[in-house]
C-alpha cells in the first residue's frame, strides 16, 4: 500500500493580503503535494489543530511526516532570543503545531522530512538557535537566496560521509537551490549537521538515532522532476514510511487529556 504522508500548510491568521487577506486561511504550494503523489505516496493536508490530544490522533492515520517551509519565520522567542529585525513571524498556531508534531515524530519514531522552514521548525524543536538573518549575522557568506527560479540549482554542499543523506545520494557533495535569509546556528539536542555549504552555512540535519529524521534547508520539491539526486530524497523517505510498522503507530487517544 502507498505510504500516507501528513503534510503541514501554511497559515495565514488575518495579516497576510496575498493569502486570504483578514480572513484566517490555509494555504500550501502544490509542488509538495506534487511530489509525494507523483512519487508513491498518499499527501494529506494536516489541520494545525491546538488540542495536543488531536494532533497526537492526527499522528495515527499517517505514516510519515513532511513539514514544509514558510514565507515568515519563527518567532526568535521560541528558541530564547529577542527580535533583532523587522521580518514577519509565523503565526502562533502554524509553530506551536509543528514544534509539537516534531517532538511527537521523534517519540513515535515516524519518518519526518523537513524542507526550509520546516528544518529550522525541527531544529528549534529540539532545543537548538536559529541565524535570523544570515547576511547581518555571518560575515563572508554566499547569495543564499538566489535570483534565478529555484528550479535551477545555486550552490554546492557538502554532505557528511557516514550520515543518513550520504547513504540516500551515495555521494559526499551535490548541487541545491537556495531560497532563505535565516539558517541553523547550534545545532539541536541529538541532531547533527550532515550538510554544509561551502560558507559553512548548515544545509542539513539530521537524527542518527531516528530511522528517518531528515531536514533540508533547500527545496528539493521544486528540482525532482529534473535531478535524480533530489528525487532520490522523496523516494527514500516515502519507502521508510511505507515500511513502517503499524504495530509503532501512536496508539489512539481517548479522551480529550494530553
Amino acid at each position: 500500500m502507498k505510504p500516507v504522508i501528513g503534510v503541514t500548510p501554511d497559515f495565514n491568521a488575518g495579516d497576510r493580503q496575498e493569502w486570504g487577506g483578514k480572513e484566517p486561511t490555509y494555504f500550501l504550494r502544490a509542488r509538495y503535494v506534487r511530489a509525494i503523489e507523483e512519487l508513491g505516496g498518499v499527501p494529506v493536508i494536516l489541520p494545525l489543530v491546538a488540542d495536543r490530544a488531536a494532533r497526537r490522533r492526527l499522528l495515527t492515520g499517517i505514516d510519515g511526516l513532511l513539514l514544509t517551509g514558510s514565507g515568515p519565520d519563527l518567532d526568535p522567542t521560541l528558541y530564547g532570543e529577542r527580535k533583532r529585525f523587522t521580518f514577519p513571524v509565523v503565526a502562533r498556531r502554524r509553530s506551536s503545531f509543528e514544534l509539537d508534531l516534531v517532538r511527537l515524530a521523534i517519540r513515535n519514531e515516524i519518518p519526518t522530512l523537513a524542507i526550509c522552514g520546516g528544518m529550522q521548525t525541527m531544529n528549534v524543536a529540539c532545543g537548538g538557535t536559529l541565524y535570523q538573518d544570515i547576511p547581518a549575522q555571518v560575515h563572508d557568506v554566499l547569495q543564499h537566496r538566489q535570483t534565478r527560479p529555484a528550479i535551477h540549482v545555486s550552490h554546492s554542499v557538502s554532505i557528511a560521509p557516514g550520515s543518513l543523506l550520504n547513504r540516500i545520494i551515495k555521494r559526499t557533495d551535490m548541487k541545491v537551490n537556495s531560497s532563505h535569509h535565516q539558517s541553523v546556528k547550534a545545532v539541536g539536542r541529538a541532531l547533527i549537521a550532515s550538510a554544509t555549504a561551502p560558507d559553512g552555512i548548515i544545509e542539513a540535519i539530521e537524527h542518527p538515532a531516528h530511522p528517518f529524521f531528515l531536514g533540508l534547508q533547500w527545496h528539493p520539491e521544486f528540482l525532482f522532476e529534473r535531478h535524480v539526486l533530489h528525487r532520490r530524497l522523496f523516494q527514500t523517505f516515502l519507502r521508510a514510511a511505507s515500511r513502517r510498522p503499524t504495530l509503532q503507530r501512536a496508539p489512539a487517544i481517548r479522551g480529550t487529556n494530553s
